[in-house]
């Protein structure tokens, strides 16, 4: 089968990174060790479902891996080489008769392999359903790592074929479209931090970074029935319409920090270095951005005791002023991806809630699925996602259809 494979090379990563670096907005597929080849499939172990992708979306974290920009810290939770991508729409192609599933249904797959694909008894926290934050992704009964997409054993969604475990397997109902469906993982992304730090009415939210992020960030608010005062910050024309339509009261373009603190409810003061400060603010920060900047934002534009939350992943802050998070006292958080939350009385699974929004015809998708591309045109489509700028992409996503 043909499939999109990352292969291990730590020059090749290190060369991406820096051609990365000096163009910010370029797929320097010529030092990058991914490629397309022919390879065979296989499942990783009894029981599994195999699923023949239909669309597979193209994640930030992917493109970190492509760009030479993830956490040095976190290569213990990848095996390479693999086959990339986790934001799969697919039909079961083959599945044994107790799996539950049937040839030719539609599926999500939830990518986290934790205790249950690798057959193990629950650690403390998939025990309480925590599953993301499992402790046995280093177990080897399957390759090391977290996610389907990054592990040897397990491959992607970029692929002509891929596997799933049965408890991993989402059915998708027919009214739902591909194009709609292979949304829910970042939905499902956004969606556990929105569960886990949901604001009263009367807060301010401000949304950072108005990427496919932080759109599901404004429409999953709404959805829920939030009418706190949403501020999204976006940096492009495209992505400030796309949340001024989605349900957001003010949105800002790359703003100064007097306009912030103007739209947050602050005041701004002026520091004679620094850039200035401002004096109270936001109840919550959501970072769909990710970076220094977007930190070091976060951390002025919220009031005392606010809470900053990393929703979008970063491997380092580089260089940020602390200050307001002990002059303030704030609360500093971050999230990964998904599991159960608990929600009003309840513990939801997240991803089953994020196809349950999304197929309730109240989500609003249009404009967040902009680009489809065969797995030939690799680079043309992760250059589409890197430069946004130039694209005007959302969310990318591969087409095995």
């Amino acid at each position: 089968m043909k499939a999109l494979v990352y292969d291990y090379s730590i020059p090749k990563y290190l060369l991406s990174g820096l051609c990365s670096k000096i163009q910010r907005r370029k797929f320097h597929h010529l030092v990058s060790p991914l490629g397309l080849r022919n390879v065979p499939f296989t499942l990783p172990a009894p029981g599994w479902v195999a699923v023949k992708p239909l669309l597979c979306g193209v994640c930030g974290s992917d493109l970190g891996l492509l760009r030479g920009a993830e956490s040095l810290l976190l290569e213990p939770y990848a095996s390479l080489p693999a086959i990339i991508g986790h934001e799969i729409v697919g039909r079961v192609a083959q599945a044994a008769p107790e799996a539950g599933f049937a040839e030719g249904e539609r599926v999500l797959i939830e990518p986290v392999l934790s205790c249950e694909p690798r057959g193990l008894a629950p650690c403390r926290y998939c025990a309480r359903g925590e599953y993301n934050l499992c402790e046995n992704f280093l177990d080897e009964r399957l390759a090391p790592g977290s996610f389907l997409g990054f592990n040897r054993d397990v491959g992607g969604g970029m692929a002509e074929m891929t596997a799933a475990h049965p408890s991993r397997l989402l059915r998708v109902p027919e009214h739902v479209a591909d194009e709609d469906a292979v949304l829910v993982d970042s939905m499902a992304s956004v969606l556990a931090p929105i569960l886990r730090h949901y604001p009263d009415d009367a807060d301010t939210v401000v949304i950072y970074g108005a990427g496919v992020l932080g759109q599901h960030a404004v429409r999953l608010l709404r959805a829920l029935g939030s009418k706190a005062k949403i501020v999204a910050v976006a940096r492009h024309g495209v992505q400030a319409d796309l949340a001024a339509s989605g349900g957001a009261d003010v949105v800002l373009r790359s703003p100064s920090r007097k306009q912030m603190a103007e739209a947050v409810g602050g005041k701004f003061v002026k520091t004679s270095l620094g850039g200035g400060n401002i004096e109270g603010g936001a109840d919550i920060f959501f970072d769909c951005a990710g970076g220094s900047k977007a930190f070091q934002e976060g951390l002025l534009a919220l009031r005392g005791r606010g809470t900053y939350v990393m929703v979008a992943t970063t491997s380092e802050i580089k260089k940020a002023d602390v200050s307001s998070l002990w002059f303030r006292e704030i609360t500093v958080t971050g999230s990964s991806s998904y599991a159960t939350v608990p929600w009003r009385g309840a513990t939801v699974r997240v991803y089953r809630m994020a196809l349950d929004i999304l197929s309730g015809g109240g989500y609003q998708t249009s404009g967040l699925l902009t680009h489809v591309f065969r797995l030939e045109e690799y680079r043309q489509a992760f250059q589409a996602a890197i430069d946004k700028r130039t694209s005007g992409s959302m969310k990318v996503a591969f087409d095995m259809r």
